[in-house]
């Protein structure tokens, strides 16, 4: 138990006001999870709350009877016990009513979350049968399943949300009510979707989110591409699993520890199949250049969900290389430092591993890699360059194209090991600008000058 936020119950409480913790850090509680964040409910009215702590912000929440109480470095919302009012645009209440805590309960979204508890009586406050849904492992709209859902549509992500990070059942009315309302998920912002997808998608079991999302038609709402995948086949000498979508529900399911980024490169990994699925003259499926495609898909599908640069660019790198690892055998020393070198390699070879388990399931360049990997130190596999540019152009070449070819060159034969030393490699760069080749013959120094009189 967090114990700044339970002093601010007793704060609140002495002060002759009921308050209790709220919502989501209850059922954490009740589960034996340690909380992220700690909320409170009162019958203290946002004043009543800024008159009895010296730091409360967000005071742009008042009017909804909400702001948080900073104690140290921490925040803590306190939001006054309240009825809301309707909800025309399917986000947010026109209005609210300041209530009872009975009502609070009621206005909440699903019964697992609308629980009390009081930190210094030590008692559990349940108006909503809450306890009993727990201990069932069941997600269940508090009230009409469909009021609950019209009145917040990000609802119906939540509910898909909380089922698969607990391993809850999600109740057949509350799931109704779901699969009737998916169409209303458009009226989301995308920046509350893709935060929600997250979520989902960084749980202990993505793949059951995965299908959940499938079977209530949520996923063909928020994500086309990926319920597109649905009946796109593949060799089956290489994909015994089935097609593109069971493929990636079977990856998905292979995620050893929650990441974001690998969990959305996995998502996305095949996701330039469909449009590239062809049938060549022997009658194998064909899926050429699938990886680029799909790399400037997700892309454009992150972009669209507001996700940041850096997120989206790791992204699109994971499903760009994706499928380079099947030419590991044959690649030169150079290119396969080059390839380890990448900053996204670990996320590269770790989805690589996911993708050979989940169709043929020939690990042998993953194991090749990861040797690799324990073998060579940071400095063999990208080491610092022999030469720079200034290095080159100190020889009189002039600036242009040139340099840049004899850099590569020269970096080339650095990885390959045929150039060990800063001197042989500017010999070689030497030998590369004076064969007669694109570069040409370097120019003679030139002349110094003569100081002005």
């Amino acid at each position: 138990m967090n114990p700044q936020a339970r002093d601010i119950v007793v704060r609140l409480q002495k002060a002759g006001h009921t308050a209790y913790f709220a919502g989501g850090c209850v059922r954490d509680q009740l589960l034996g999870v340690e909380a992220k964040d700690y909320d409170i409910a009162s019958s203290a009215r946002p004043e009543e709350v800024q008159q009895l702590f010296p730091r409360v912000t967000d005071l742009t929440g008042k009017s909804f009877g909400v702001v948080r109480v900073m104690v140290e470095n921490e925040s803590y919302e306190v939001a006054t016990f309240r009825e809301d009012g309707l909800y025309k645009d399917g986000r947010r209440p026109d209005s609210v009513r300041f209530a009872t805590a009975e009502e609070d309960a009621q206005r909440r979204d699903f019964t697992v979350n609308g629980l009390f508890y009081d930190p210094v009586a030590e008692r559990l406050i349940d108006y909503v049968g809450g306890e009993a849904d727990l201990r069932a492992g069941i997600i269940r709209a508090i009230g009409n399943p469909v009021d609950r859902f019209t009145e917040d549509h990000l609802r119906l992500l939540r509910a898909i949300r909380f089922a698969t990070r607990l391993y809850f059942k999600i109740e057949p009315k509350t799931w109704e009510a779901i699969c009737a309302g998916a169409a209303n998920i458009r009226t989301i912002s995308a920046e509350r979707i893709r935060d929600e997808l997250n979520k989902i998608f960084t749980a202990d079991k993505p793949e059951l989110g995965l299908d959940l999302l499938d079977q209530s038609g949520l996923l063909r709402e928020v994500l086309p591409d990926i319920a597109a995948l649905h009946g796109v086949e593949q060799p089956p000498q290489f994909h015994p699993e089935g097609d593109v979508f069971k493929h990636t529900r079977l990856m998905l399911s292979k995620i050893e520890q929650p990441n974001l980024e690998l969990a959305l490169g996995v998502l996305y990994h095949d996701v330039g199949k469909k449009p590239t699925s062809k049938v060549d003259e022997n009658g194998r499926i064909r899926f050429n250049e699938h990886e680029s495609v799909g790399a400037n898909m997700a892309e454009e599908i992150m972009t669209g969900l507001r996700y940041d640069n850096k997120t989206i660019q790791t992204v699109r790198e994971l499903v760009q290389h994706h499928m380079q690892f099947k030419d590991v055998p044959h690649m030169r020393p150079s290119t396969l430092k080059r390839m380890m070198a990448r900053p996204t390699f670990t996320l590269e070879l770790e989805l690589h591993r996911i993708d050979c388990s989940s169709s043929h399931g020939d690990l042998k360049h993953y194991e090749f890699l990861k040797q690799q990997l324990e073998t060579m130190s940071a400095e063999e596999i990208d080491p610092a360059p022999l030469i720079t540019g200034k290095d080159i152009l100190a020889m009189g070449l002039p600036p242009g194209r040139a340099v840049g070819r004899i850099l590569e060159a020269v970096r080339i034969a650095q990885l390959e090991g045929t150039v060990q030393t800063q001197a042989e490699a500017l010999a070689m760069a030497r030998r590369l600008a004076n064969s007669g080749g694109d570069t040409g013959p370097l120019p003679p120094p030139p002349e110094p000058k003569t100081p002005s009189s």
